[in-house]
């Protein structure tokens, strides 16, 4: 598996299917801690340039995918190695949840109250998984949220916590207890059927970020991040 920088940070070549076989690799053979999974945007990676704990997040997790067309472009414009598609988590959880099914033990964490319980419920209706533990995200005790994941020891945990989502994982990744943890963002709330995905002519069109930026207000303070992205890609040199 071959890793690239962008802008300091890094992303993994890898697509979907790789992305499967990396994680049943995991859960077949796992890390004396949890192993981490970050799907970056190019959010994200600005994001790191000023907050440290992302950066290092990002530098120490095992597996970083391109979440965002912006990952793609950059991977391709700055090093030698050209990545064919992104790997969003959008489309690593079903895929994990359809090929593991009643094999895979999940625990959902975050979004707001009752909403990863109801997606809990309709991912174990819809691919057989297992729910071994929900947390909402509006938590005060941090320390007894990483006790009770420890305590179920999942296969797989779902973090859908928005921007402290991969610093959380980071942070607790030692005693977390869990095969796999990945950050989901929204797809917690997309499971529990609270909001829906870009339609599929977005999706293939690859502009899906950019419906969602266009139909959610509570976007908009984020546009000026991707400008900043694709200046900071553009002033870079190639390899």
């Amino acid at each position: 598996m071959e890793r690239v920088l962008i802008l300091g940070t890094p992303v993994d070549l890898v697509n979907l299917d790789q992305t499967l076989i990396w994680i049943e690799e995991k859960l077949a053979q796992p890390l004396s801690h949890c192993a981490q999974i970050i799907t970056t945007n190019p959010e994200a990676v600005v994001r790191a340039q000023s907050d440290p704990a992302l950066r290092q997040a990002l530098l120490e997790s095992e597996l970083v995918t391109a979440d965002g067309v912006g990952i793609v472009w950059a991977v391709n414009r700055l090093t030698g190695y050209k990545l064919s598609d992104r790997v969003p988590g959008s489309e690593i959880l079903p895929a994990a949840f359809a090929r593991f099914g009643a094999r895979l033990r999940v625990y959902f964490l975050g979004a707001a109250p009752g909403v990863a319980e109801r997606a809990a419920q309709n991912a174990k209706a819809r691919w057989g998984i297992q729910v071994c533990g929900v947390q909402d995200g509006y938590f005060q005790d941090e320390a007894a949220v990483v006790a009770a994941i420890h305590q179920a020891r999942p296969d797989l945990l779902v973090v859908g916590m928005g921007e402290r989502q991969d610093t959380f994982i980071h942070r607790h990744k030692a005693r977390l207890g869990a095969r796999v943890a990945i950050g989901v963002g929204g797809m917690i709330d997309v499971l529990a059927g609270e909001v829906r995905r870009a339609p599929i002519w977005a999706q293939k069109l690859k502009i899906e970020w950019l419906v969602r930026i266009a139909t959610d207000r509570k976007r908009w303070g984020r546009f000026p991040r991707l400008l900043q992205f694709v200046r900071l890609v553009l002033a870079s040199p190639r390899e």
